[in-house]
């Protein structure tokens, strides 16, 4: 909207009007894509080239990360945890993701079903029996096969699938949709570090911050599909008698490559959205089947226990290090590597969640993001794995050495008892498949994202970008499954989470100044407050208007003349005499004004620069709405009125100035105006300056944030 408009100064009648800007337009960012694509494919053809050379390489660094950065792992996503539910629960989590007017695009069901199916997929079918079964017949501590040791493979498998995992990618969405939709910065990695090193992130900083993280997020994906790939390959041998080796898997790679690519072309709102709740629907089918044709009763009693396991026991288990009997093969195949898979996901998912949380308050984002997915996970999880164990306690103990062994197995072998097996397994290739292709697609439109300069945040790369990097995702994941496997894949994610953790580090100092800035400008207001009221109280605050008067005003919804008579003769000639007066003083302010508002209604700028500081501004801007059905007055023609309403940096106030005098408005924006000075005085107990960018601003197309609401989905 207003980078389209023709700005003019109204104490400068005579200079000629600039020309428009010109729309941004997303175009490739050469650098990143260029960096990461090299180092990609030169890692690909390492390992088709030399796979030995490549398994012994990656074995090598992986125990050196098991044995000496154990610890360094644990603290690191320890601290995460801590950070993003303080975020959360204290009053910086009333902050939007976006201007303090926006609304969610989608609806809390999609949203849901979106993340959920973006954050895991595949692998939680393959790992939600098989690690109970292995972690009960091969503890990391005491003996197996136990009670205890039934009960502690629970409890493993929801800690490695649960909070802390969910608290990462909480993280990283958080501090991505806060930059880009609060602040107008890029939706990219590089954006989280702006308080911290400022334009620089515009330059090499910022180019090695996404190389690295997209190097990062590459092997964690690969990881899911490889391990996908192998579980539906013997999928497809029970139901077709397929067999199970590389070239069905070099089939199952390009027919997932081929929907992926039409998926994500195809964009977020229609082929992931669909994919997504069309997945979540058949997962929570296939295990409502489970619950009802299996031992229901003990699977009700197991959910309940699981719960309160998991949760008493997690602050403790979140620090185990194991410092005293240290089991470090175990470490790094289970702990350690879910920590550096969680981590490797972060910028993809975080990006991910972020492009479609737009408008939720930072409380409703990450407790959201904590606890929706996980409430499915530890249904899906308790009721799979408590009914593997069942059937392994019960005497099956074939059962229980297979899904140990061959853990691609377990998930089908489990489906093996249970009635109606063929058409059972039939759904749950599906389902995988379905798994397999949102994470997949999702993939390939987060890193066409991340090597873009977007023409905006709620934009995407370029189509053939995304299928450029579905591509190269398959051929990484069919190098890493000729390599040496699952287990490859697993190891190549431990090594390249290590430097994605300390990326997390910055990301968390970044966003603690940013929300420390948030912080003072609630105090600001808090300061400010009974001066506003005092100003806007008695009868001379409401032009001495009649009560008769007043109540015919809320009764009424004036339309667009109304609208546009009332920014002509009262909202500009108000802020013109501001204006004037502070050029007087010595401020350097602008006044702008256009008509690109709803309906061609105009609107008018005040901005006053501050240096460095953060600068102020006073929008004066024409909201429409629906007439609603109760109207008993409406000056419009049509099913719309209009507000007036005042828009800071951070979005809108939420209030009509229609009806205001000049007087009141000139007075309402000296409110505003000692507000902003007393959040710039509070601020400066915090070090660095209050302003992101130079063009500070949350957003220009504030209709938009008016017609993104919940209904819309």
């Amino acid at each position: 909207m207003m980078s389209q408009e023709i700005k003019a100064r109204p104490d400068s009648p005579g200079e000629p009007s600039p020309e428009p800007t010109p729309a941004p337009q997303t175009r490739v960012n050469k650098t990143v894509f260029i960096g990461s694509a090299v180092g990609i494919l030169a890692i690909t053809a390492w390992a088709i080239v030399a796979p030995g050379n490549a398994e012994a390489v990656i074995g090598t660094l992986v125990s050196w990360v098991s044995v000496n950065m154990g610890w360094y792992y644990f603290l690191v996503v320890t601290l995460v945890v801590i950070f993003v539910l303080v975020a959360a629960l204290t009053r910086v989590g009333k902050v939007r993701l976006g201007p303090d007017h926006s609304k969610p695009q989608f609806s809390m069901f999609t949203w849901a079903s979106m993340l959920f199916a973006a954050g895991i997929g595949i692998d939680l079918m393959f790992f939600s029996v098989a690690e109970p079964l292995t972690q009960y017949l091969a503890p990391p501590q005491g003996a197996g096969e136990t009670v205890e040791a039934a009960r502690q493979a629970m409890v493993w498998t929801l800690f490695h699938y649960g909070i802390t995992g969910w608290a990462l990618y909480a993280l990283m969405g958080l501090a991505l949709g806060f930059f880009a939709y609060r602040h107008n910065l890029p939706l990219s990695i590089r954006s989280a570090l702006y308080p911290i090193f400022g334009k620089k992130v515009e330059g090499p900083i910022g180019h090695t911050v996404d190389i690295a993280a997209l190097l990062g997020t590459i092997f964690g994906i690969a990881t899911s599909l490889g391990i996908g790939v192998v579980q539906l390959n013997y999928g497809l041998t029970l139901m077709f008698g397929l067999p199970e080796n590389l070239a069905v898997q070099i089939g199952l790679i390009a027919i997932a490559v081929v929907m992926a690519v039409v998926s994500t072309v195809s964009g977020v709102e229609k082929g992931i959205r669909r994919l997504s709740e069309l997945n979540v629907l058949l997962a929570g089918a296939l295990m409502l089947f489970i619950l009802i044709a299996g031992k229901t009763s003990f699977l009700l009693d197991g959910i309940i226990q699981n719960t309160g396991d998991v949760l008493s026991q997690f602050p403790g288990m979140t620090m185990d290090t194991f410092a005293y009997d240290r089991p470090d093969e175990w470490l790094s195949g289970w702990t350690l590597f879910f920590w550096a898979w969680w981590i490797a996901w972060a910028p993809f998912v975080g990006l991910f969640l972020a492009r479609i949380s737009r408008g939720r308050t930072i409380r409703q984002f990450v407790l959201g993001v904590m606890i929706v997915p996980f409430t499915f996970i530890l249904l899906w999880i308790s009721i799979f794995g408590n009914s593997a164990l069942d059937i392994v306690m019960g005497g099956n103990t074939e059962f229980g050495e297979v899904g140990m062994n061959n853990p691609e197995r377990a998930f089908y072998g489990l489906l093996e008892q249970y009635p109606m097996a063929p058409l059972i397994i039939a759904i749950a290739t599906f389902t995988g498949l379905l798994f397999y292709v949102t994470s997949a697609d999702s993939g390939a439109l987060v890193m066409a994202n991340f090597t873009s300069h977007l023409k905006d945040a709620n934009s995407d790369g370029p189509k053939w970008l995304r299928v450029f990097w579905a591509l190269v995702t398959g051929a990484l994941t069919l190098a890493m499954l000729s390599v040496g496997g699952v287990l490859t894949l697993q190891n190549a994610t431990v090594v390249m989470g290590l430097p994605l953790s300390i990326l997390l580090l910055f990301i968390m100092y970044g966003l603690y100044k940013a929300l420390k800035v948030e912080s003072s400008r609630m105090d600001s207001y808090r300061s400010s407050l009974p001066g506003i009221i005092s100003s806007r109280s008695g009868s001379e605050a409401r032009g001495g208007r009649s009560w008769r008067q007043r109540l015919t005003h809320v009764l009424t919804y004036p339309g667009r003349k109304q609208a546009q008579r009332f920014i002509d003769e009262v909202a500009r000639p108000a802020l013109q005499e501001v204006h004037d007066e502070l050029a007087t003083q010595g401020a350097d302010v602008t006044l702008t004004s256009g008509s690109a508002g709803p309906g061609g209604v105009g609107h008018v700028d005040l901005t006053v620069n501050l240096g460095s500081e953060r600068a102020f501004k006073y929008q004066v801007y024409p909201v429409q709405y629906d007439t609603p059905s109760y109207a008993l007055k409406s000056a419009s023609t049509t099913d719309k009125y209009y507000r007036i309403e005042v828009f800071s940096l951070e979005g809108s106030n939420g209030y009509d100035l229609l009806g205001y005098t000049k007087e009141q408005v000139i007075t309402d924006v000296l409110d505003h105006y000692e507000t902003h000075l007393e959040f710039l005085h509070s601020n400066r107990a915090t070090p660095g300056n209050t302003a992101i960018t130079d063009d500070h601003l949350a957003s220009d197309n504030w209709e938009a944030d008016f017609t993104n609401t919940e209904e819309r989905s």
